[in-house]
């Protein structure tokens, strides 16, 4: 984490606000707006990007992906142009702790991939581009999007030391492991041999 440069009082109240703009449950909103129903009775019950797309509908599907990472990535900025660096930095972890358990949804959320990328790339966009690249060799070879999402994840914060940026390998970590959380039942499949490939329908 980079030292305290920001008033305690500060980051609290960027914590507030980060964490209610992670909660707006976009994939929920696009599902609504495009007529596809209650996301949360569709496919895994999911709010991302993901089960949005296992209704057909590829542009709300991307919108909501495009959104999800926007979270993360405006809560990072706009801290980061007000405050200081350890405004970002806790920016970005309310944000996405607020996607995975938003009030408004009482407390049950995505899984944080997406807002996780938002808030990599805007922190430091070499560890977010990293990251991307590590879910998409891993989703080419292994064709599991959870594992890809779940490889990335854990290899990040390495990823922010090799590249340079050591001071987000602690905020990586955290958020990680919070991904790791979000998807155990995702593990188990794998575990299982049960978990649904990317390109086929799940059963």
């Amino acid at each position: 984490m980079p030292a305290l440069e920001t008033p305690v009082l500060l980051l609290g109240v960027v914590a507030v606000a980060a964490y209610l703009l992670g909660s707006v449950p976009f994939g929920i909103v696009m599902a609504r707006l495009f007529g596809l129903g209650d996301l949360r009775k569709i496919g895994s019950g999911n709010i991302g990007a993901t089960n949005v797309l296992r209704t057909g509908n590829k542009l709300a599907a991307f919108l909501t992906l495009v959104l999800d990472a926007g979270k993360g990535a405006i809560a990072v900025l706009i801290a980061r142009a007000l405050l200081a660096e350890d405004a970002a930095q806790i920016a970005g972890f309310a944000a996405f702790f607020g996607h995975c358990f938003p009030i408004l949804l009482r407390f049950a959320g995505g899984k944080g991939v997406a807002t996780f990328i938002g808030t990599l790339l805007a922190l430091a966009w070499p560890v977010g581009l990293a990251a991307c690249a590590t879910w998409l060799l891993v989703a080419a070879v292994f064709r599991y999007s959870s594992l890809a999402a779940l490889v990335a994840a854990v290899a990040s914060p390495v990823l922010a030391y090799l590249l340079g940026h050591g001071e987000m390998s602690l905020l990586c970590i955290l958020l990680a492991g919070l991904i790791l959380i979000r998807h155990h039942e995702n593990i188990a499949r794998l575990r299982a041999g049960t978990e649904s490939r990317i390109g086929r329908k799940s059963t």
